[in-house]
């Protein structure tokens, strides 16, 4: 891949959806479709918004290793990161993604203790396009 970022930024940005995936107590993989990232630093780090008393959140307290999935079904290209995922619960985390119709959600705003953030920071990932695989490091 020429260019990794430009790449598989593009196969995210076009999509409104990310698959999730977190380990559960007994070791098996969990995965969770969720509104695409609410903000990216490039290809390494996501954030997500959730709820605090989903199941995830406790998987993700329990064991942070996580991953997340981007499709593009219409040319079968697909690009899964592997990483650590972090429960954000700070003032300026939730602020930082809150979005103007989160209160319907949220019904105490910003500052509703049920509200988080995911941040996920990706370490590597596997890009599949034109019937091949191509895994990749993220630096």
């Amino acid at each position: 891949m020429k260019n990794q970022e430009k790449t598989i930024g593009a196969l995210i940005e076009r999509h409104k959806i990310a698959f999730i995936g977190s380990v559960d107590k007994d070791g098996f993989p969990n995965i969770k479709a969720m509104l695409a990232p609410r903000k990216r630093e490039g290809i390494r780090v996501f954030y997500f918004t959730t709820n605090m008393h989903s199941l995830r959140v406790s998987q993700y307290l329990e064991n942070g290793k996580a991953s997340i999935y981007f499709c593009d079904s219409r040319f079968f290209r697909g690009v899964m990161l592997r990483g650590v995922m972090e429960v954000l619960t700070d003032a300026a985390s939730k602020e930082m993604i809150w979005q103007d119709g989160d209160d319907l959600y949220y019904k105490g705003g910003v500052t509703d203790p049920d509200y988080c953030v995911l941040r996920f920071t990706a370490s590597d990932g596997r890009f599949y396009h034109d019937f091949s695989s191509e895994d990749f490091n993220i630096v």
